[in-house]
């Protein structure tokens, strides 16, 4: 099967990339290396492509298409450029996947159910807070629309962490951002009072999931862990895995709490029947895991 990923040098894009090609697929990448990097990429013997996933036309043709290229970062701040890639982005790829017959998965959000209740359902009343959300909606929205013509998957991601997450910045994973501190001796700096809660996913969960979407009916699924963990529990996981002792340091929120997460936590209940997805890493696993390959 030939394969399209775009933003296959960013995080989630090369671990799946690197994935489909271990399994014998040939993978093509399209990435405009804003935030991925060919460090990623180490072993890929597919073809790269350096492109704006808006603009680029393709002379391949694909089987499947893995939309992965956007800006992700909430606090991106540009929200023309926001819409620009990841609206506009998507239609590009959904226009391909449309004239090739491709089956067609792309990365929606959980970001989109902003602070509604816990845990998230699909159905459930958006709260958008930023652009990124907004995007993403519109995305899903145009999926929808779709369902009944061709073979198309969303996957509402929660918070992903893994290997190759390191050029995202600031939008990287708080796993990452704790755990580098916690390695270099420092106390871990969390929000006051360290009661917010995130949905850890392992980026190897959501490749599989990625994977599994390629064979289930058409539709846009949560792609989390259903747990819900306090940042105050995440240091005392990252303490246990690192073999450290060292207490949160607690700093005022910087961020508007209209506009902030304070709680993510997915309903898997569709993704298990729809998607047969059930994320096989717990949040202890998952960080063992990735603490064997972080620098």
């Amino acid at each position: 099967m030939r394969c399209l990923v775009t933003g296959g040098a960013g995080f989630i894009g090369s671990n799946l990339a690197l994935e489909l090609e271990k399994k014998g697929h040939e993978v093509v990448i399209l990435d405009n290396l804003s935030t991925g990097t060919r460090d990623n990429l180490e072993g890929f013997k597919g073809i790269f492509l350096k492109g704006d996933v808006v603009t680029h036309e393709f002379k391949q043709t694909f089987d499947a298409i893995f939309h992965q290229a956007a800006i992700t970062d909430p606090r991106y701040s540009d929200d023309k450029e926001v819409m620009r890639q990841n609206v506009g982005g998507f239609r590009n790829m959904l226009e391909l996947a449309r004239k090739n017959k491709a089956k067609f998965v792309y990365a929606s959000t959980a970001n989109l159910y902003g602070n509604g209740p816990v845990p998230m359902k699909e159905s459930q009343k958006k709260d958008l807070t930023c652009a990124y959300g907004r995007s993403k909606l519109m995305m899903d929205e145009e999926a929808e629309k779709r369902f009944g013509q061709m073979h198309i998957v969303g996957l509402r991601y929660f918070n992903i962490f893994g290997p190759h997450e390191a050029n995202k910045g600031r939008a990287a994973s708080m796993i990452l951002h704790l755990a580098k501190q916690m390695k270099a001796g420092k106390a871990p700096r969390i929000f006051k009072l360290g009661e917010q809660k995130r949905d850890h996913i392992y980026v190897k969960d959501v490749v599989d999931a990625n994977l599994l979407a390629l064979n289930a009916p058409s539709g846009i699924y949560n792609a989390g862990t259903g747990v819900g963990t306090s940042f105050n529990e995440l240091v005392e996981v990252l303490n246990r895995a690192l073999g450290t002792e060292l207490k949160p340091e607690y700093i005022d929120m910087p961020y508007d709490p209209k506009t902030y997460q304070l709680n993510t936590q997915a309903n898997t209940d569709l993704a298990q029947k729809k998607l047969k997805f059930k994320a096989l890493y717990s949040l202890q696993d998952g960080i063992k895991n990735y603490l064997e390959v972080l620098p």
